[in-house]
Formats: C-alpha cells, structure tokens, sequence
C-alpha cells in the first residue's frame, strides 16, 4: 500500500513537470559562507559537504572494489549541486506542509519504513536502493521518508488529485507560494533556484519527485 501510494504520487508529480508554469524565487546573492539561505536559515557550504561525503562514503561502503566506487561516483557527477538543491526543495515543501497543516508523526515513518523493508528485502536492502536510486545516505533514509510523507500529504490537505492537471497545479502552487515565502537565495555557485520540476527531475534524485520502479503493466492499469 505504501509503495503504490509513494509510486502514484510521484508518477503525477513527474507529469506535473510539463504543466506547472516557471516559479522562480527572488535572490540573487548568498549570504557569506552559505550555499543557500532558506527562510532566512543558513545551508551553509560545510552542511552542504557534509551530505555529499555522506553519499561518497556510503557509496564507497557499499561498492565491492574501486573501479565500482568510480562507477558510483560518474552516475553522480552532480551530487553537490543537486544536493543542494534538494535540500532547499525539501524545506520549501515542509514550508508549504505547515501552511496547510500538515503534521507527519513517528509511527507514520516506521509504518512506511517497515512496508518499504518488507518490499526491498529488509532494511540494508532499502537503504541501498535509496542510496543507488536517489544519493541518499543510509541516515538520512528516515528523514527522506519524512518528506515522501509530506508530499503525499499536503496533496492530500490540498484536495489536490495528483492523477489531474489541476491537482498538479495546485499542489505546485502551494509549493510557489511557499519558495517565496521563504525567499529562497542560492550562491550562484550552485546554479538557480527555481520551484519548477522540469529542469530538476532530469539531474536530482529526489525520491518524492521520481517513482522508485517501473509500474508492473497491471499497476499501470490501476493508476491509469
């Protein structure tokens, strides 16, 4: 159940790249020493490292030899950007959660933690598929679950249908709305900030934003 809800509300948030309309947020200029301030708050370039020599390290970890880890490393020659971008991404849809009253609660996570374990084949197994499909470090799996919930959420508080245009907009809105709340200010260091999916989707690997496998064709029926 867990996973056919993550697939259906990714599946529409992909489709929501063609329709969504340009939201860009205002900034130009990064504070000193910060990758990126969302809400006023400092991502600093340290944090920003951190995160990227987390993956490194567990892609390290988790590849046999150093021809494997190199492998790893060139299908994700743009892990600090992307990172970053992710980050801030994940902020402004907590952002936009809170707005709408969402709340997510520790039993939620362990439920889809535990659904998503059984599917994968246990918990090392789910945290290397999150690793391979998304660059997210096995420590950082609980709180990516945390922002699959949201999303799915603030859909849900929204009376957003993700299999529609219009619930796409909506949802992408609220997300707009929020970017600019927080006046998201980028270093051009690490590129643009906008809230459109379009041109994201295609480098970062935001669980969220991407389903994690390929519908069965029955499945595919099902969401259709």
């Amino acid at each position: 159940m867990h996973r056919r809800n993550s697939r259906r509300t990714a599946i529409a948030l992909t489709s929501a790249a063609v329709a969504v309309p340009l939201l860009t947020a205002c900034g130009s200029e990064a504070h000193p020493g910060a990758a990126a301030v969302v809400g006023g708050q400092r991502i600093t370039v340290s944090q920003l490292e951190t995160r990227v020599n987390e993956v490194r390290d567990a892609q390290q970890a988790a590849t046999g030899d150093r021809a494997q880890y190199e492998q790893a490393v060139a299908k994700t020659g743009g892990l600090t950007r992307n990172t970053l971008q992710t980050m801030v991404l994940d902020r402004v849809l907590h952002r936009a959660a809170t707005d709408a009253g969402v709340t997510v609660t520790r039993k939620e996570m362990q439920d889809m933690r535990s659904g998503l374990e059984q599917q994968a084949g246990g918990s090392q197994r789910l945290e290397t598929a999150w690793l391979s499909q998304y660059s997210v470090a096995p420590k950082r799996l609980t709180e990516s679950l945390r922002t699959e919930i949201e999303a799915q959420k603030l859909a849900t508080a929204l009376g957003a249908d993700m299999q529609t245009q219009e619930g796409q907009t909506a949802f992408w809105k609220a997300l707009g709305t929020a970017s600019k709340e927080l006046n998201v200010d980028l270093n051009p260091r690490y590129g643009s900030w906008s809230v459109t999916p379009r041109s994201r989707l295609v480098e970062a690997k935001t669980p969220w934003l991407k389903q994690v496998t390929e519908q069965p064709a029955s499945e595919q029926q099902q969401t259709a």
